[in-house]
């Protein structure tokens, strides 16, 4: 996981976006590469909002996104290997602007598994 992130961060502001501080550091620190947190602490604050988060995507600025840990209708998805959450641990639920912007991604980005965790390579839009 931490080589995917890590693989043309240098070409982006952010090697990624997570739900929430905490899980949003947790890939920080494994990957020394910045990572956004979407919707501050606990993921359920209005910043960025989806008008800013799909400038920064149209723009470059973000690689990935790294999904919450639920599907479409807000149930949990599936967990890492042994059961866990991967190393970034579980996603944070975020509610609002975080699960507006997860939504926008999740209609419009290619999903990519790795190490048993869902991203969404935002340089790769679907048809």
């Amino acid at each position: 996981m931490a080589a995917t992130l890590s693989r043309d961060a240098d070409d982006h502001t952010w090697a990624a976006a997570a739900v929430g501080a905490q899980n949003a550091a947790s890939y920080q620190l494994a990957t020394g590469e910045p990572v956004m947190a979407l919707g501050g602490f606990n993921g359920s604050d209005p910043s960025p909002t989806l008008a800013e988060f799909r400038e920064y995507v149209a723009d470059g600025r973000v690689h990935y996104l790294v999904a919450d840990g639920r599907g479409e209708d807000g149930a949990p998805e599936g967990r890492g290997p042994g059961g866990g959450a991967g190393f970034g641990g579980p996603g944070a639920g975020g509610s609002g602007t975080a699960a507006e912007i997860s939504a926008w991604v999740r209609g419009h980005f290619t999903e990519v598994t790795v190490d048993g965790t869902t991203l969404y390579d935002l340089t790769r839009p679907t048809a």
